[in-house]
């Protein structure tokens, strides 16, 4: 792709982030995102690819950017190769992960595709001091690189996972800079990869940078966008899917991308924050250039049986909503006493499952001229949906008398609004709700 072109589409992002938050922090490189939650902040723990005009991968050191609700982020520190063990400057700074424990943060940094070390500070951004001073997982240990590690904590315990192609775990110990057993190889049933679409290339079967996440006692292993299962952390694991397919493109988000298609190059991570899921991932759509690459955050949804739903891919992102377009329930940032259950439309709606459960939609814009609220629900029983500014004590801004449905079936009941910003918080609660006689799919603001 020519410079000019390239410029041209850098520009034209300037205007779309007016209602935009993909890329979460535009045309600085950021990539190979993972983000944990410390003291009710995201951090995101990231590579740094150094300029648009790269042709290679360069990364010259490692970077930690937070947030306090996935769309606005500042940059906070950034860990140089000459601060670690590495000693000197360094092109090849790949990905990290962080943990917490007994007071104290560990910052896990991969030294290219060979070794991986770790740093030792007293906030999550550090300053951070190499203890160790040598590898923590050193080139000899498996058959596989011990690079693209992630660290996972299960009921107060940490564990190691790293490698590629072939993926290695091992605990650490209480100190979290050293391993409390022999790294164990983690078998995955019939996988596949970007290099792997068949299940036929036995020499890459999967990708690098693995990652592990766990959601209702089910544990998920994830190479980019593909993702295994088990019930047990150490395995085995069973192929599932990919979160990304043809599908999950917006307009002008499905291209360019990577030499072996789109499912190739999605190094991230799966996090959790206010009953909310969340996926962070490389994209190069924006960018056009695979060795300049963005981070952008998708919703994760979980059907019934464990698996995840397709996520979108797009330049809305998450814990933003413009009131011209219709907004899906399940998309909040924040709830409580509220269920997320597969519909008959073939997506998600929200069941609040006690009284007063309640969802938080910040950043709404475009609200200042709507007169109408357009609820898709049903309603067994009567009841009432109060809007509040904020959060559930917040401002009463108007109230949504749901009536009983005549049918079983999704129906469109229009409220009058009040009180309504520019732009605004809502928190919606849940008011006068029996068991499961509520479900709320989509609302729409209306003129």
């Amino acid at each position: 792709m020519c410079k000019r072109y390239i410029n041209l589409l850098m520009l034209l992002n300037v205007f779309i982030l007016a209602f935009a938050q993909n890329p979460i922090v535009p045309n600085v490189g950021l990539n190979d995102p993972h983000i944990h939650i410390f003291n009710d902040t995201a951090y995101v723990y990231a590579s740094h690819d150094k300029s648009i005009d790269n042709d290679k991968f360069i990364m010259e050191d490692w970077w930690i950017w937070s947030s306090p609700d996935l769309v606005n982020w500042t940059k906070r520190s950034v860990l140089n190769p000459n601060d670690t063990y590495i000693g000197k400057d360094f092109t090849r700074c790949w990905a990290t992960d962080a943990a917490y424990k007994n007071g104290k943060y560990y910052f896990y940094f991969s030294e290219g595709n060979e070794q991986t070390g770790v740093v030792v500070g007293d906030t999550p951004v550090g300053p951070w001091k190499d203890v160790m001073g040598e590898p923590l997982l050193k080139s000899d240990i498996t058959p596989t690189h011990e690079y693209d590690m992630a660290v996972f904590e299960d009921n107060g315990e940490h564990y190691i996972i790293f490698g590629v192609w072939d993926y290695y775990i091992a605990k650490l110990n209480d100190d979290m800079i050293s391993l409390a057993e022999a790294p164990q190889k983690i078998e995955i049933n019939n996988p596949r990869g970007p290099y792997n679409p068949h299940g036929n290339n036995k020499n890459m079967p999967t990708d690098d940078k693995p990652f592990v996440h766990k959601y209702n006692g089910k544990y998920y292993l994830s190479w980019g966008c593909f993702y295994a299962m088990s019930d047990n952390l150490y395995g085995p694991y069973d192929y599932k899917d990919t979160v990304i397919k043809e599908e999950s493109f917006a307009e002008g988000y499905d291209a360019p991308t990577w030499p072996n298609g789109f499912l190739q190059g999605r190094h991230g991570s799966f996090f959790e924050w206010h009953n909310q899921w969340y996926y962070i991932y490389c994209d190069i759509s924006q960018t056009g250039n695979r060795y300049f690459r963005d981070a952008f955050i998708s919703y994760v949804h979980y059907k019934d049986n464990g698996e995840m739903a397709t996520i979108r891919v797009d330049g809305v992102g998450v814990g933003n909503y413009n009131a011209d377009e219709s907004i899906k329930a399940e998309d909040y940032f924040k709830a409580e006493n509220i269920l997320k259950v597969e519909n008959t439309k073939g997506g998600f709606s929200l069941q609040p499952s006690e009284n007063s459960g309640y969802t938080i939609y910040p950043n709404v814009k475009n609200l200042s001229d709507k007169t109408i609220l357009e609820l898709e629900v049903i309603a067994t029983e009567a009841s009432e949906l109060e809007i509040r500014e904020d959060n559930p004590e917040g401002a009463l801004l108007f109230t949504c008398k749901v009536p009983k449905n005549d049918i079983y079936t999704f129906q469109k009941r229009t409220f009058n609004t009040g009180n309504l910003k520019e732009s605004q918080s809502l928190c919606f609660v849940f008011k006068g709700v029996k068991g499961e006689s509520f479900i709320l799919n989509r609302f729409k603001f209306k003129n």
